[in-house]
C-alpha cells in the first residue's frame, strides 16, 4: 500500500515585527500581453519585536519580474544560505525566470514597486533576450541606463501606492514597441501547455525543426521547454496543495503528473530547498516565500540593539 503524505498543521506564529501595506492590480489593456501583474508595498519595522527571519527562500514562479526598492535598504540576493556576500541592488533589478529557488533578505523597512512579466516581455520591454537574464538578477540601470534612475526618482516623489503603480505603468507603456508579437510557434507552445506537456508532440505541431523551436523558446521565455513545464507542474501542485477540498499533497501531486511520492518529494526539495513538511512550517507572506529561521533571527529595537 502506498504511503500517504499527511499535511502537518503549521504552528501558530508570533506577531511578526513589521507592519505592511500591499496592493496589486492587472495592468492597462495595452500592457496585458506583456505584464501579468503590478504591485506596490510599504513595510515598516516595529520596535523591539522578534523578527522571525531576516532571509527567505524564494520559490520559482515560472515568470520573471522587475522591482524597484524606494527605501534606504537595498535589495540583497544570495545564491544559497551559505552565501554571506550576495549581490546588492540599490534602486531596482530584473529577476530573470528561475529554474530553482534563490535566497533574499527581508528588509526591516522597505517600499517596493514591481511587475510580473509574461513570456516574451523581456525583449520587448528590456531589450535583451530572456535567456540572458535567466537564473539571476540584473540591475535595471544596466538595461535601461539613465531612464531607470529617472523612473526611480519619479517613484520616490509620491508615497501613495496607487500613484506609484500609475507611474510605473505609464513608463512601461511608453517603452512598448509599436509592433511586437511573440513568434507563432512559441505562442502555440505556451497555449498548448495548458492541455498537454508532451513537448515533442507540440514542437511537431509548429512545423519547425526541434532545434530551432527549442532555441527560440529559450530566447523568448528564458528556460528550455522541459524546465519551464516542470515549473508549471510544480506551481499547479503548490496552488492546489493548500486547498483543503483537494485532499493531501500526494493526491494533488499525482493528479499534476508526478510519478509517485518519492518523485514529488525529490523535485520539491530541488526547487525549494526544503521538504514539503518544512515548507508548510516556514511558509512566509505568500506561497513563494519560505522563511529561513534560526540562523538569521533577531530582536530589533533601540533598547535591544544598544
Amino acid at each position: 500500500m502506498q504511503a500517504r503524505f499527511r499535511t502537518p498543521a503549521a504552528p501558530p506564529l508570533p506577531p511578526i515585527g513589521r507592519v505592511q501595506s500591499w496592493i496589486q492590480r492587472p495592468p492597462i489593456p495595452a500592457l496585458r500581453p506583456f505584464i501579468q501583474l503590478l504591485w506596490a508595498s510599504s513595510r515598516r519595522a516595529m520596535p523591539e519585536v522578534l523578527i522571525l527571519a531576516e532571509r527567505e527562500r524564494m520559490v520559482p514562479t515560472a515568470c520573471m519580474h522587475l522591482v524597484f526598492r524606494l527605501s534606504d535598504q537595498p535589495i540583497r540576493i544570495f545564491k544559497s544560505i551559505e552565501d554571506a556576500e550576495g549581490d546588492t541592488f540599490c534602486r531596482g533589478a530584473v529577476g530573470g525566470i528561475r529554474s530553482r529557488y534563490y535566497v533574499k533578505d527581508i528588509a526591516a523597512s522597505a517600499f517596493t514597486v514591481g511587475a510580473s512579466l509574461r513570456p516574451g516581455a523581456c525583449e520587448a520591454l528590456l531589450g535583451v533576450p530572456a535567456d540572458e537574464v535567466s537564473d539571476r538578477h540584473v540591475a535595471l540601470e544596466d538595461l535601461w541606463g539613465n531612464a531607470a534612475r529617472s523612473l526611480w526618482e519619479r517613484l520616490q516623489e509620491t508615497g501613495d501606492l496607487e500613484r506609484r503603480l500609475d507611474v510605473l505603468e505609464i513608463f512601461l507603456a511608453k517603452r512598448l514597441p509599436r509592433v511586437y508579437a511573440i513568434h507563432p510557434a512559441i505562442a502555440h507552445m505556451l497555449s498548448r501547455f495548458s492541455t498537454t506537456r508532451d513537448i515533442g508532440k507540440i514542437v511537431e505541431e509548429t512545423g519547425y525543426s526541434h532545434r530551432h523551436v527549442i532555441e527560440l523558446f529559450r530566447r523568448t521565455v528564458g528556460l528550455s521547454p522541459r524546465i519551464y513545464t516542470r515549473l508549471l507542474r510544480f506551481q499547479e501542485t503548490l496552488r492546489h496543495g493548500f486547498d483543503k477540498t483537494r485532499g493531501r499533497w500526494i493526491d494533488v501531486a499525482l493528479e499534476a503528473g508526478y510519478a509517485d511520492q518519492a518523485h514529488f518529494n525529490r523535485e520539491f526539495r530541488e526547487l525549494t530547498g526544503v521538504s514539503p513538511t518544512e515548507y508548510l512550517l516556514n511558509r512566509g507572506e505568500d506561497s513563494h516565500h519560505v522563511l529561513i529561521r534560526g540562523q538569521f533571527c533577531s530582536i530589533r529595537g533601540s533598547a535591544k540593539e544598544a
